[in-house]
């Protein structure tokens, strides 16, 4: 069976990696996140992609420009989450939440987060000075042609969509988003930015290529298909990427992918998987989470028991994670590893209610895993437990047949702490 231990220690020749498939499969979720977090309908972040394709590939920039600046707005807003976290000057909530676009350490921690990310050209800056504005005014003050293009042109598709709603089919919003642009001119934006977009409006299908209906489509058709050689342990530190995205979501979550990667990481050397399974293991467990970015904090910070509606909107997230992972090549294992984590072997889990003869040995793994990573982490309800106390829970659950009797019996020996 998949996943079953394994002698073989060999490292594995390197993967040709669809770049578009896993970026556009990801960024889907980040939509969510602005959605919740913002107030901004989804595929915001698709709509600001879009435009910045067009006015890059307008502008007559390379394919690999074209593919890097759509890679940058896909991910413009990576750091909102860890930027709420991280700032202390209000308590976690909606209201604050809504002006997070607001917070300059967005920029900084977006810019860093995609350190790991494989680009094809020299983007520094990108991320980092994305609210900058032509005047000056912008969160870092630079001024002009000092800002990097593709930061002049994602800021623009940003800062408009978000006023206007790109979306919205009607001929006054067109209007109103022209007017703005001409007002902004040489003030929020370039002059060549505000040419070039002029250029690409004045076509009724670029309009309707924004639609929700169509935008996903739209920006398949614009982003050049880029595969790339790129090795299962790369993989994994881009992975890493969007699991800090997920991670920082709570306040309660922060370490849960990164510790369940941990240890994941120390089953895959008990076990003796050989290196690709080991990598793949790791990156399910790294992104099994990536669907509750489609949650509402609401719900993942609620400090007291959730309702049943609450509780079947959470559960909606392995369904999430299920459709975002399936969309990216290579990534069949890693999907149901991912997916499955709360799975049970009698068909009481979820979502999918898949019984015993349905789960793989690392699927059945990544759902006794999951479930000793939460126990001993701290949440809005419940201190952390320590390891005795995350056993006595696990093992009743084992002899009641929803979880596998070896695993459980294999983490406790892997993660009993010394006498």
């Amino acid at each position: 069976m998949v996943g079953d231990p394994a002698l073989s220690a060999s490292r594995t020749a390197p993967l040709r990696f669809n770049l578009n498939s896993f970026l556009l499969a990801l960024s889907t979720m980040l939509d969510f996140v602005e959605s919740d977090l913002l107030g901004v309908a989804s595929n915001h972040g698709r709509r600001v992609a879009y435009i910045t394709a067009r006015l890059i590939e307008r502008a007559g920039l390379s394919d690999a420009e074209i593919f890097d600046a759509v890679a940058l707005a896909l991910l413009h807003d990576n750091g909102l989450t860890e930027a709420l976290l991280t700032s202390s000057a209000l308590p976690v909530n909606v209201e604050r939440m809504r002006h997070a676009e607001n917070l300059t350490a967005h920029c900084e921690i977006g810019e860093h987060n995609l350190a790991a990310f494989p680009f094809l050209t020299e983007v520094r800056g990108a991320i980092k000075h994305h609210h900058e504005q032509y005047d000056g005014q912008g969160f870092f003050g630079l001024a002009g042609e000092d800002i990097p293009l593709a930061a002049r042109i994602i800021g623009f598709a940003d800062y408009v969509d978000l006023l206007f709603d790109f979306s919205t089919p009607d001929q006054a919003n067109r209007e109103k988003i022209a007017d703005a642009v001409a007002g902004m001119r040489s003030q929020a934006f370039s002059p060549r930015n505000c040419d070039l977009f002029d250029e690409i409006a004045a076509k009724p299908a670029f309009w309707l290529d924004l639609q929700d209906d169509f935008i996903d489509q739209a920006l398949k058709e614009r982003v050049p298909d880029i595969w790339q050689e790129l090795s299962w342990d790369r993989i994994l530190e881009i992975s890493r990427v969007f699991s800090r995205i997920v991670d920082c979501k709570s306040q309660f979550t922060q370490r849960h992918s990164s510790g369940l990667e941990e240890k994941a990481a120390r089953m895959a050397e008990f076990y003796q998987f050989d290196h690709e399974t080991n990598i793949k293991v790791r990156i399910a467990a790294s992104l099994h989470d990536i669907g509750k970015l489609a949650i509402p904090n609401s719900i993942l910070d609620k400090p007291d028991r959730l309702t049943p509606f609450e509780f079947r909107k959470m559960q909606e997230h392995t369904y999430y994670t299920r459709r975002c992972l399936e969309r990216i090549e290579g990534f069949a294992d890693i999907t149901e590893w991912a997916a499955n984590h709360h799975e049970r072997l009698d068909g009481s889990g979820y979502p999918l209610g898949l019984t015993a003869g349905r789960l793989d040995f690392n699927s059945r793994l990544m759902a006794c895993l999951d479930i000793y990573q939460a126990l001993t982490e701290e949440r809005p309800y419940r201190r952390s437990l320590p390891h005795r106390e995350a056993m006595a829970i696990l093992r009743p659950q084992a002899e009641d047949g929803l979880l596998e009797k070896g695993i459980v019996a294999d983490l406790d020996q892997v993660f009993a702490p010394p006498a």
